[in-house]
C-alpha cells in the first residue's frame, strides 16, 4: 500500500479544536488487515484488537488505538465514496506488478441478507390493487359529493383514474362551494360531524392514501416487485443459506463479482432477484474502471438471455455462458420426449421440422414479443401438416383440444447465439474457463462467506452495502496475493485439473 498516494482520497479539514485527526492511512491498514486476519468483524471487535494484539500496535507505530465510533466514521463517511477508486487503484498496482490476466474474466453472483426487518416487505402488485380499489371508492365518493352540489349547478367529473392533482383541486374547490373550514371542526363526544365534513375528510384520507401508493410503486420502479421498508434499496427474494430454514422470501442484495486469476477485480451490488439482468451493466462498469473490455466472459446459465448474447456479440466479446438445457439435456429422459424441439430434425432447404413420425412442421406465422427485460424477439411459428392418426400425439402435443396441431415457437436469433455459446463452452479451451470459473468465482464466494464468515450485511443501502464488499475484497486480495508469493504461484493464471475434460 506504500506504493499508492492514497492522501489524495482524504480531505483534511482545519480544526481549531479538539484532538488532532487520525492518519487516515494508517486507519485503513488497520481495517483492512483485520478483515485479512479475522475475516468479517465489527468496528467494536476492530478496537478491541488495536488495544490487546501487538501486530495492530505495530501498525499504529505508538499512537492511541482509534475507538469504535472513530473507525465506524472513517468507513462510512470518509471512504464512503472513495473506497472505490482505491480499490480499483490498488488493484491496478497488483496487475501490474503481479501480470494478471484480464482477458479472461469469470462472473458469478450470490445473494446475501440486507440488514433490514424480515418483516418490512412492501409489495408491488398489493400497490397497485390497493390504488384501483382506492380509484373506485373516490367515485363512490364524488358520487355522493355531487348529490350535495348538484343544486348549485356544479358536478365533479367521474374518471376510471385520478391524479393526486385533480383530485386536490376537487377538495379546494368543495371547501368553497360548501364553506367547510377543516380547522374549526368540533370532535369528541356530544359533537357530530356534517356530511360536507365527512366528504372532505373522506377525500383527503383517499388523496394520502393515493400519494403512499404511488411513493411505493416509484421506489420499486420497472425491474422490482416488492423492498424493504427499513432498507428501500433491498429486494424480498430466495436466499441460498435459508437461516430460518422455511423458504421465506427475505430483503437481500444480488452481488456478483468478476475474478481475475484468483483476484476480485469487480464488484455489483444489485436489487435484481435474477442474475441475467446484472450482467449487461456490471460489464459496462468493469469497462469503465479498467478502460478495456475483457475478451473472454465466462458465466453459468443463470446468465443466458438475448439480451447479454447479443451485447457481447456486438462488442466483440466470446460467450461462454452455460446454456439453460445444457444439464438437463443431457438427462435420458429429456432426450425421450419426443416432443422438445431439440429432438427433432430439422430441414434447411424446405425450414421445417421432422418429428418421430416422420411428419413436417412447417413454417406458419411470425410475430413479434418481448422478454421480461424488455428485450425485442422475433418469434417464428412451426405447425404440423396433420397429426391425426399418429402414435405419438398424446407424448408429443400437450394440448386438450384432440384437433389441433402440435406447434412450436422458435426464436432464431437466440438458438444461434445459444449454439455458439454451446460450442465455445464444449471446446477444451471452454472445459478449462469453466472449470476455472468454479475454482475461482465460486472459491472467492466460498471465501467471503465461509471462511471470513460474512452472512449479512451490516449497513443499509446500496452505497454502504457496495462500500462493505469493497473492504472485503480488497483485504480478500492483498490476503490472496500473500498465499500466492509465499506458494511461489504467482504467474498461475488458469488451474488445469486432472479431470477437467470431462467436465
Amino acid at each position: 500500500m506504500d506504493h499508492i498516494d492514497l492522501n489524495r482520497y482524504f480531505a483534511i479539514k482545519e480544526r481549531r479544536t479538539g484532538r488532532p485527526k487520525y492518519d487516515a492511512v494508517t486507519l485503513l491498514k488497520v481495517i483492512l488487515f483485520a478483515f485479512m486476519e479475522h475475516g468479517y468483524v465489527s468496528v467494536r471487535t476492530i478496537e478491541k484488537l488495536c488495544k490487546t494484539d501487538i501486530r495492530f500496535l505495530w501498525l499504529l507505530q505508538e499512537t492511541p488505538a482509534p475507538s469504535f465510533m472513530t473507525i465506524n466514521n472513517f468507513m462510512n463517511n470518509d471512504l464512503n465514496t472513495s473506497i472505490e477508486e482505491i480499490f480499483v487503484q490498488i488493484n491496478a498496482y497488483i496487475f501490474e506488478q503481479k501480470n494478471v490476466d484480464l482477458n479472461h474474466v469469470y462472473i458469478d453472483g450470490t445473494k446475501i441478507c440486507a440488514n433490514a426487518n424480515k418483516y418490512s416487505w412492501v409489495w408491488k402488485k398489493s400497490s397497485v390493487k390497493n390504488r384501483e380499489k382506492t380509484f373506485g371508492r373516490i367515485t363512490a365518493l364524488l358520487e355522493e359529493m355531487n348529490a350535495v352540489i348538484l343544486p348549485l349547478g356544479v358536478k365533479f367529473g367521474i374518471r376510471e383514474e385520478y391524479a393526486i392533482e385533480y383530485l386536490e383541486q376537487i377538495r379546494e374547490q368543495y371547501v368553497s362551494l360548501m364553506g367547510v373550514q377543516p380547522e374549526n371542526v368540533k370532535r369528541g363526544r356530544g359533537h357530530r360531524k356534517t356530511v360536507e365534513q365527512r366528504h372532505y375528510e373522506k377525500l383527503w384520507e383517499y388523496i394520502e392514501r393515493l400519494k403512499k401508493y404511488a411513493e411505493q410503486i416509484k421506489i420499486c420502479g420497472e425491474d422490482r416487485n416488492s423492498y424493504s421498508k427499513t432498507d428501500t434499496d433491498a429486494t424480498f427474494m430466495h436466499m441460498k443459506d435459508d437461516h430460518m430454514r422455511n423458504g421465506q422470501l427475505k430483503p437481500g442484495y444480488n452481488v456478483q463479482f468478476a475474478v481475475n486469476s484468483g483476484f476480485i477485480t469487480g464488484i455489483g451490488v444489485f436489487s435484481n432477484r435474477a442474475a441475467f439482468g446484472t450482467l449487461i451493466p456490471f460489464l459496462t462498469y468493469l469497462w469503465h474502471k479498467h478502460g478495456k473490455s475483457y475478451r473472454n466472459v465466462v458465466a453459468d446459465s443463470g446468465y443466458e438471455s438475448l439480451a447479454n448474447y447479443r451485447w457481447l456479440f456486438e462488442n466483440g466479446q466470446t460467450a461462454f455462458i452455460k446454456p439453460a438445457n445444457y444439464e438437463s439435456g443431457k438427462k435420458r429422459s429429456s432426450k425421450e420426449q419426443v416432443g422438445r424441439m431439440e429432438n427433432m430434425g430439422y430441414y434447411e432447404p424446405d425450414d421445417c421440422f421432422i418429428c418421430k413420425n416422420g411428419r413436417h412442421l412447417d413454417l406458419s406465422s411470425h410475430y413479434t414479443s418481448h422478454a421480461k427485460d424488455g428485450t425485442e424477439r422475433k418469434i417464428s411459428v412451426y405447425r404440423c401438416e396433420d397429426c391425426s392418426g399418429c402414435p405419438y400425439r398424446t407424448a408429443c402435443c400437450k394440448a386438450k383440444d384432440s384437433e389441433k396441431r402440435k406447434e412450436i415457437s422458435v426464436c432464431w436469433e437466440f438458438r444461434n447465439l445459444r449454439k455458439n455459446s454451446y460450442h465455445n463452452i464444449t471446446t477444451e479451451e471452454g472445459k478449462l474457463l469453466r472449470c476455472n470459473r468454479s475454482i475461482q468465482a465460486e472459491g472467492a464466494f466460498g471465501q467471503l462467506k465461509h471462511n471470513r464468515n460474512f452472512k449479512r450485511f451490516l449497513t443499509g443501502g446500496k452505497v454502504k452495502v457496495l462500500a462493505e464488499l469493497l473492504f472485503l475484497g480488497l483485504s480478500q486480495n492483498i490476503a490472496h496475493l500473500l498465499a500466492k508469493c509465499n506458494s511461489g504461484l504467482q504467474n498461475l493464471h488458469l488451474i488445469q485439473p486432472k479431470a477437467y475434460l470431462n467436465f
